[in-house]
């Protein structure tokens, strides 16, 4: 993503939004998605974007950016957050699926719940394993 200019990030965005736009009276789903990412790119690349410009005339600012970035007690609080955030996903989630299964939602959106809350603690067993290995 470095690579990509932030600017056709932010213009691939519009673009997005526009398709999804003229999609609505169509292809209902398909249209929700292009406005959803489009808003997405859109956001991030409008960000860079005014980030890049922010910083162009303070060479020291973006070097204690980029230091404060690269910091490993950064790095560890950001972990610890994500550490976090991922327990409370978890029984969320959890009681989520559980609400959905009581109130009788429809089987297919249920089990697509269920296959990415899977998923993503699949993904963590797997990193788990693999740290444990390095370690």
């Amino acid at each position: 993503m470095k690579k990509l200019k932030e600017g056709w990030i932010a213009a691939a965005g519009v673009l997005l939004m526009m398709v999804g736009a003229g999609l609505l009276g169509r292809i209902e789903p398909l249209a929700y998605v292009c406005i959803g990412l489009g808003a997405g790119l859109f956001g991030q690349g409008t960000g860079e974007l005014v980030s890049r410009w922010a910083l162009r005339n303070s060479p020291e600012i973006r070097k204690q950016l980029e230091i404060a970035q690269k910091d490993e007690r950064n790095q560890a609080i950001a972990s610890q957050a994500k550490s976090k955030a991922f327990d409370m996903m978890t029984f969320s989630f959890g009681a989520l699926m559980l609400v959905f299964a009581l109130m009788q939602v429809d089987l297919a959106a249920l089990l697509m719940l269920v296959f990415v809350y899977l998923l993503v603690h699949g993904y963590a067993v797997y990193w788990h394993c693999r740290y444990e290995k390095e370690m």
